[in-house]
């Protein structure tokens, strides 16, 4: 949304030497891909401090830069160009942070908050395709869903926008609270509980579980739930809200379930969803059946909008795979499925169900280590391991770290497996071995960085 600075300083509580007529056309606290005209926010992370890229920021063509009263302005940089915030250890990004939940407040449309251990942006891209049917829809763009990246989506909020479709990322517990109290959702989207992030949870899934409810507890009190009945988790958070949760699912009960679900190969899913007495038919064209419950969300949601079923059906099955999310490639007659983006040990053994249901003279797993699992990590790659044995996978690779005890498991059920320390070393494996008719899946934590196995062969 394009502000004044005059109006940013209203809302963020700045001062300086600024022209305050002057229009911001966007905000950025990148100062590589700042654009011309926008306004950069010099935020301290966990390794960079923002304040010492505002000269380029500005000589990039940044209207002007928040920064911090504490900082020493060096001799390049026009205090002309300048709002200044108090001086706490976070002020610019907390002033990031109330200048969106402002401009949220003052859109005033409806805020879809989607979350989940696994397919969320799968889930919110789905989501965000059906409701285009109908509707100006705004989305966050890639994951961007946390404290830095989430203020960063609502401030793309237009006075024409209907809706917001918001995905919201948390690895601690207490963040999605903080994240609802930013974009105050009315209605939430909540995919499944996982095994991620089980590093910084102590009780495991329970935790996680009551992190990922933070999002029901931040709706208001006529705000709608989106939830997957098959999660038992997620299930149970529809307690006490009674015709505002509505489950979608395979399982009997479900008020939108797929039936006759079956795999197509590198063609997708095809299945039927049901719901409120109708029928209609899916093709999706995503790998695997674990994509339909993004999709059923997607649907269950349209229909809570107000656009039939038939529309949904439709809609949904224009949702294709993103950037390293299940994307199929071919290579010298091969097909490759780069799911590089990320990985968890419910979301691993998924995909490898995925590649069985595919052609293929060989089925082989490229499997990268698994992060963030804590105390049960080498126990959840071994059993990961098994599992691939006893879904009769031709090969498995092992990529780093934990995944060693991954490729110890496969070997003792019976599986072909090789550990390699590195991505680049799993690169040159495909490189010697993979042929022609071969189905081969990559799928890892995002810190092994797994696509630069692809790098040189595609």
């Amino acid at each position: 949304m394009k502000l004044t600075l005059g109006q940013v300083a209203d809302w963020i509580h700045a001062d300086g030497e600024f022209d305050t007529s002057l229009e911001a056309l966007g905000y950025s606290i990148d100062s590589r891909t700042v654009g011309a005209g926008e306004l950069f926010f010099a935020v301290k992370g966990e390794r960079l401090d923002g304040h010492d890229y505002v000269a380029g920021a500005l000589a990039a063509g940044a209207l002007a830069a928040v920064v911090s009263n504490r900082w020493v302005v060096p001799a390049e940089v026009d205090e002309t160009k300048l709002l200044r915030v108090s001086d706490c250890e976070d002020c610019v990004l907390l002033a990031l942070q109330k200048l969106a939940h402002a401009v949220r407040r003052q859109w005033g449309g409806r805020v879809i908050g989607v979350t989940g251990s696994a397919g969320k942006t799968t889930t919110k891209d789905a989501v965000a395709l059906v409701l285009a049917a109908r509707f100006k829809v705004l989305k966050s763009q890639g994951n961007l869903n946390n404290g830095f990246g989430l203020p960063l989506q609502l401030l793309k909020l237009e006075r024409d926008h209907e809706v917001a479709i918001i995905e919201m990322g948390m690895n601690h517990a207490g963040e999605i609270a903080a994240l609802a109290k930013i974009a105050e959702p009315d209605w939430a989207v909540v995919s499944n509980v996982g095994p991620v992030h089980l590093e910084f949870f102590p009780d495991g899934m329970a935790g996680i579980a009551r992190a990922k409810y933070e999002l029901i507890e931040g709706l208001p009190a006529d705000g709608v739930a989106v939830l997957n009945f098959d999660d038992n988790y997620v299930a149970s958070f529809g307690r006490g809200l009674g015709e505002r949760a509505v489950f979608y699912g395979v399982n009997e009960g479900a008020e939108v379930r797929a039936v006759h679900v079956a795999e197509v190969g590198a063609e997708g899913v095809v299945f039927t969803v049901e719901a409120f007495g109708e029928r209609a038919s899916v093709q999706l064209r995503m790998l695997g059946r674990h994509n339909v419950p993004n999709a059923l969300a997607a649907i269950a949601t349209g229909l809570q909008s107000g656009i039939s079923l038939g529309e949904c059906a439709a809609a949904v099955g224009e949702l294709r795979a993103s950037d390293k999310r299940g994307e199929v490639v071919q290579w010298r007659g091969a097909t490759l499925i780069n799911d590089c983006y990320n990985s968890n040990p419910r979301a691993l053994d998924a995909m490898v169900d995925a590649l069985m249901a595919m052609p293929g003279e060989r089925h082989i797993v490229v499997a990268g280590e698994m992060l963030e699992l804590g105390p049960e990590g080498e126990a959840l790659h071994a059993a990961c391991g098994q599992r691939m044995a006893e879904r009769g996978v031709t090969k498995v690779v092992g990529v780093r770290g934990a995944a060693e005890a991954l490729v110890k498991a496969a070997r003792e059920g019976g599986a072909d497996a090789t550990f390699v320390a590195d991505s680049e070393t799993a690169g040159k494996w495909l490189q010697a071995n993979v042929r022609a008719g071969d189905a081969v899946l990559l799928k890892a934590s995002r810190g092994v960085m797994l696509e630069r196995a692809l790098a040189g062969l595609t």
